[in-house]
């Protein structure tokens, strides 16, 4: 957190990179670019960006009265859907002689670039514009410096061959990406790719996360990539299996499968909800299972070879998933903290409408099976797999 007197010293060098000023309160826009630019950190800095809300381009504070209203917008912008991947910020209020300000400090991302409606911004000296193709490409380069998570390595071995090029040019790119950008480009599709993190340029291969997401055969490269269905009759393993499906291939395909699949199994009945009027119940609420499911999908560890389990008795489902929980996220705090193990697949997922951007599912969930009559999902953690149980509504 800044001193009063570091903040002083920001508002008062009007050539810097590392701030931007605006008497603006509700230029939503202009926050999310400068938010973007400042994570993008284009000269490299290393060090945190800042928006400064109440001071005039000309440094001179405005006399704003900083409204816990604004400081709650402001913060809310942490987890705008525009702005993906999502970057680290802090929101603070800060009095001066002049009158208050507010100040939203963003910390450099590890995975640029970070996009903003789609489009990536930067800052070069004290001006926000958006990124050219050269810049785009320094900045993904900074990212295969920074990766870290299993999704943004490259998948040696994969090539551009073994991708299903319309998946990612008609069906993901117009909805990452701004149309006004993908009219003006003129790049090959690994480039592309390489500005959304499902390509190595420098490895010449697509990521974890491209192969994923689009090649062929999935499997063949990430080999627990995969949704193994089984219907028991009855209520353990040791009773005979009645149905058994596997689920397979590319993500995008997968999740629209499963879309449609979990709403099958489930038989509905009419429940009165007072002397004139019914309504219906089901086993078990499809959102809650695709949620779940989905969850499991999103924050499995594929560098484990077993699947996802979907396994359905005749009192409960169970919903297992590759690799205990990640990062910040904990049993005591599951499942408001949230911890991505997978950011770019998360991240795609959500741009595809699959899961929601803001960490919900599993809260989305619980309130439709509350909704529908059934006791809330139980989870069990372990080091190799969370569980999550729904229990057949009475």
């Amino acid at each position: 957190m800044l001193t009063a007197s570091e903040l002083r010293a920001l508002i008062t060098d009007l050539e810097s990179d590392r701030v931007e000023l605006t008497v603006s309160t509700k230029n939503t826009d202009k926050f999310g670019e400068a938010i973007c630019a400042f994570a993008n950190d284009f000269p490299n800095h290393r060090q945190s960006g800042y928006l400064v809300v109440g001071v005039g381009d000309d440094g001179t504070v405005s006399g704003l009265t900083v409204t816990d209203s604004l400081l709650k917008n402001l913060g809310a912008l942490r987890s705008n859907v525009n702005l993906e991947p999502l970057p680290a910020m802090t929101v603070q209020k800060y009095t001066l002689p002049e009158g208050e300000v507010a100040v939203v400090e963003v910390t450099p991302s590890d995975l640029p670039p970070v996009r903003y409606k789609g489009r990536v911004w930067i800052r070069v000296g004290p001006s926000r514009r958006g990124a050219n193709r050269q810049e785009e490409l320094i900045l993904i380069e900074k990212r295969t410096a920074l990766q870290r998570t299993f999704d943004v390595r490259p998948c040696v071995g994969c090539t551009v061959d073994e991708l299903i090029p319309d998946l990612f040019l008609v069906t993901y790119l117009p909805a990452a990406v701004d149309r006004a950008v993908i009219d003006e480009n003129d790049r090959a599709i690994e480039e592309q790719m390489a500005s959304l993190r499902f390509y190595d340029l420098a490895a010449d291969c697509p990521t974890n996360a491209g192969a994923l997401l689009f090649a062929r055969d999935p499997l063949h490269w990430v080999p627990g990539a995969s949704i193994q269905f089984v219907r028991w009759a009855g209520t353990t393993m040791a009773d005979d299996p009645v149905a058994e499906t596997r689920f397979s291939g590319d993500l995008i395909t997968v999740l629209r499968e499963l879309q449609g699949f979990v709403s099958l199994p489930t038989q509905s009945r009419p429940v009165a909800a007072d002397a004139f009027r019914e309504r219906t119940e089901t086993d078990y609420p499809p959102v809650a299972i695709r949620e779940l499911l989905a969850n499991a999908i999103m924050h499995r560890s594929y560098e484990s070879n077993a699947p996802v389990r979907f396994y359905w008795y005749d009192d409960r489902i169970e919903i297992q998933s590759p690799g205990g929980l990640y990062g910040m996220a904990s049993p005591e705090n599951f499942p408001r903290q949230t911890d991505y193990r997978n950011p770019v697949v998360s991240e795609a997922l959500a741009t595809l409408g699959y899961v929601n951007a803001f960490g919900r599912g599993v809260i989305r969930a619980q309130d439709a099976l509350r909704g529908n009559g059934n006791p809330e999902a139980e989870f069990t953690f372990e080091a190799t797999h969370v569980l999550a149980t729904i229990r057949r509504a009475p």
